[in-house]
């Protein structure tokens, strides 16, 4: 009997509520970064209607004027509209930011340390998978989602599909035979556009432009296809819903196909192992599938706050490999304490605003996804 299934993974648009959240405060960490490497910044913004409300704690040398930061991010993503309560001129900042705890401090930074190394920001599991279903090393669900998603930002702002406007939110599901992906079986679009735009046309444009140019090869005209479903999407973004920092981290990460530790990502900077841990964690993934010990890899690593060294390091090959192999090829070539991935990765540069959208891994460029 063949093991048979169907699995579906999510995307969102950059200007989906929460990814405009995600990326004000991705912006406000390199901005950070660009004047003081060694900032410490966890940054969480809340939008809604002509609201943005900047919160966290943030230690830096710079100096950032961080209501300017946030309206350019608005505007790089196109809430450009002054008719609209969510607009990157019209809207009101509240800032209610303050310095990081000198207690965490005093267990992060290396001199001030105990054991004179650098400690893990907070105590957590992260999670790091690597698949070889995919050139990418992803799973194939997420990563067509991620291209459905793009694929609608790009044909937005090239002007080929003028009515899109930025919110919008894609599903793909794929059936798998004994663990290998066969079929799309089904894509669900939903797009924020003008009040112009006809569904009729909306659905056309999807069809015949959008999933042809973005599923490549796994694209076929008897894909089931669901495009706004609930009808007219013309009231999207922050003007018509709330967005908040980190609520996306499963369209982060693996679209649910691997296990997430629960941090969030953006707003912090690589001090905070629920950030540079769990992209540590997605390249030591990759090595062991790359290196042949298994066709697929999940790695899972803790922390106790303070703490360089790391509590536990798992590896589970998914009965793709050996697992005792794969584990004593992790523990001794690769060292998981906070200093030790910050330098391997290179991560005190501002390179964040890059990660916010369209997935934190599978993405050429990123030192995490490297060979």
């Amino acid at each position: 009997m063949k093991n048979e299934r169907l699995f579906t993974s999510e995307s969102v648009t950059e200007g989906h509520p929460d990814k405009v959240c995600d990326y004000i405060s991705d912006s406000i960490l390199d901005a950070c970064l660009e004047q003081d490497p060694q900032s410490r910044v966890a940054c969480e913004t809340l939008c809604k209607g002509g609201h943005v409300v900047l919160a966290g704690e943030i230690g830096s040398d710079a100096t950032i004027d961080f209501a300017a930061v946030a309206r350019q991010a608005i505007r790089d993503i196109g809430y450009t509209d002054p008719e609209e309560p969510f607009n990157a001129d019209g809207v009101e900042v509240l800032q209610y930011i303050t310095q990081q705890s000198g207690e965490i401090a005093q267990g992060v930074d290396a001199d001030r340390n105990i054991d004179h190394d650098q400690g893990a920001g907070d105590q957590g599991m992260m999670f790091g998978y690597a698949t070889d279903e995919t050139p990418e090393l992803m799973p194939l669900p997420i990563l067509l989602a991620h291209r459905l998603a793009k694929g609608l930002s790009d044909d937005r702002k090239s002007g080929a599909a003028g009515w899109l406007r930025p919110d919008g939110k894609t599903q793909v599901t794929v059936r798998y035979v004994d663990n290998k992906p066969v079929e799309v079986t089904s894509v669900l679009v939903s797009t924020q556009h003008s009040a112009e735009a006809a569904q009729g046309g909306i659905a056309d444009y999807v069809r015949d432009r959008l999933l042809p140019a973005t599923l490549g090869d796994w694209h076929r005209k008897d894909i089931t296809l669901l495009v706004n479903p609930c009808g007219s999407f013309v009231q999207g973004g922050p003007s018509a819903d709330c967005g908040v920092t980190g609520r996306k981290i499963i369209v982060d990460t693996y679209g649910g196909m691997a296990p997430h530790g629960g941090g969030a990502f953006s707003g912090k900077d690589p001090s905070k192992v629920d950030r540079s841990a769990a992209y540590f964690s997605r390249y030591v993934a990759r090595q062991v599938v790359l290196n042949g010990y298994a066709e697929q890899a999940e790695i899972q690593v803790s922390y106790a706050i303070g703490k360089a060294e790391a509590q536990s390091v798992y590896v589970d090959t998914r009965g793709t490999g050996d697992d005792a192999a794969a584990l004593d090829y992790v523990l001794k070539s690769f060292d998981f304490r906070p200093a030790a991935i910050i330098k391997q990765l290179d991560l005190l540069r501002p390179i964040y605003r890059e990660t916010t959208n369209y997935g934190h891994f599978g993405r050429a460029g990123l030192p995490w996804e490297l060979s």
